[in-house]
């Protein structure tokens, strides 16, 4: 696609899941639970849920992220 992704939100399936991706949109929505970050990315092609835990590299970076950024 780009370098900004390698799909859009509307690609992803089951067949996906283990394999290192790239996505690019809008956070539509977050929500914490404890140890679980969920975070609701959107483009122009569908909804991705994205989910980490707190041992995830990215997981302070994606707490502070505000919606619609």
């Amino acid at each position: 696609m780009n370098k900004y992704r390698s799909h859009n939100c509307s690609e992803l399936r089951e067949k996906d899941i283990g394999k290192s991706i790239k996505l690019s949109g809008w956070v539509h929505r977050k929500r914490d639970h404890g140890n679980l970050l969920f975070l609701d990315l959107r483009d122009h092609f569908g909804v991705t849920q994205c989910v980490t835990q707190t041992e995830s590299k990215f997981f302070k970076e994606i707490e502070n992220i505000k919606p619609e950024s």
